[in-house]
């Protein structure tokens, strides 16, 4: 299943973090937020400056490698598709690509492997690109929910993902739940950004005058290795710490897109199922509007996109390995552009509250989420 693995030969043989410790901590540090709670006090807290816990503490796990062992960076060096610099990327290296003010800028997984976090400030536009390896979940957010602050890598574990931390009151947020649930900023949620996940190769064909992480990061570290060795393979049910049950509806490592739609679980739309077809556009809602999931199986990429245009609600279908609206016959490609027809140039809105992660994941944190299984 391409869309799950895409490591090739890279892969090292190594169990992931086999010999860390399993133990509960209740801040970033020793003495990093003395507001949160101790695990297993069955409490939530809170003291004059109002900070809570609100996730239990029992699931909350240290990684071992203590606040900031795994280093954030901040506006790392970009150098173009083709540079020296950006050689230590392969084909099917999976990329997580942004767009800023006409700026396409990919942030390579294999630098996220050792990073997590990447802190992007670029004009009044303030980022964190975040990858958390043990539940595949790419996602980018608006920083300015939490003031701007930059964003780093607690050393912490919230069933099995990433804890980030912001640096300015220390509070504690886990990716997947997208808010602040430990610390004075607990209940502040974090907006996604849109962001499109796919192969290097896909990306560059979409994005030929883009930039990408410099392999130059400041720091020395091996990012043609994967260093998880096979944990990403699609029926690995192997997790680093103990986790709730999952859902068998589909292989626990298969990556999904996820589209939220508001209070209820989402849909979900497997890679497994995707691959079926070169290209493929299947409607779904989100925050009450029309979207399209939209499928290049060459990228490995799957985007939603709203379907508002200046043509009205546009509907999407395959006609001849193409994805085309039926409103004008134009052609789009999985980046929400129209390459070719009376639409040639315009772009769909792309869909926020959508990111791709690993199903055991993504059917933990929304478990009454639908599974698409094709039209």
């Amino acid at each position: 299943m391409r869309g799950s693995l895409g490591r090739g030969s890279r892969r090292s043989g190594l169990r992931p973090l086999a010999t860390v410790c399993v133990a509960a901590v209740a801040a970033c540090s020793g003495d990093a937020n003395p507001a949160v709670p101790t695990p297993g006090s069955g409490t939530t807290p809170s003291d004059d400056s109002g900070a809570v816990c609100t996730i239990p503490l029992a699931d909350i796990f240290d990684g071992g490698v203590g606040r900031d062992g795994i280093r954030s960076l901040e506006n790392p060096k970009r150098v173009g598709v083709d540079h020296e610099e950006a050689s230590y990327l392969i084909a099917e290296d999976r990329v997580i690509g942004i767009e800023v003010d006409g700026q396409a800028i990919a942030v390579p997984h294999n630098i996220l492997w050792w990073h997590e976090i990447v802190n992007f400030d670029l004009g009044d536009t303030k980022l964190a690109v975040t990858f958390c390896p043990l539940t595949g979940s790419s996602m980018v957010f608006d920083r300015s929910a939490a003031a701007g602050s930059e964003f780093g890598v607690s050393g912490l574990l919230f069933r099995n993902n990433l804890i980030m931390f912001d640096r300015d009151t220390e509070s504690l947020w886990p990716q997947m739940m997208r808010e602040s649930t430990c610390g004075i900023s607990t209940r502040s949620t974090l907006p996604l950004y849109p962001a499109v996940e796919m192969n290097w190769t896909g990306w560059k064909a979409l994005h030929p005058e883009g930039t990408v992480l410099s392999s130059r990061t400041g720091f020395s570290r091996s990012y043609t290795r994967y260093p998880y060795g096979d944990y990403e393979e699609v029926n690995n049910a192997e997790t680093l710490f103990p986790h709730p049950d999952v859902s068998e509806r589909r292989p626990p490592k298969e990556r999904v897109l996820g589209v939220l739609q508001g209070g209820d679980g989402g849909t979900a739309f497997p890679f497994g199922v995707l691959e079926r077809w070169p290209v493929q556009a299947a409607h779904v809602r989100s925050s009450g509007r029309d979207a399209v999931v939209l499928w290049d199986r060459s990228a490995e990429a799957a985007m939603a996109y709203f379907r508002d245009s200046d043509r009205g609600t546009l509907s999407f279908k395959v006609a001849a390995d193409q994805i085309v609206d039926e409103e004008t016959g134009s052609v789009w490609a999985v980046n929400g552009l129209a390459v070719s027809g009376p639409l040639a140039g315009a772009r769909l809105e792309p869909v926020p509250d959508a990111y791709v992660a690993f199903w055991f994941s993504w059917a933990t944190f929304q478990p009454e989420t639908l599974v698409w299984f094709g039209s």
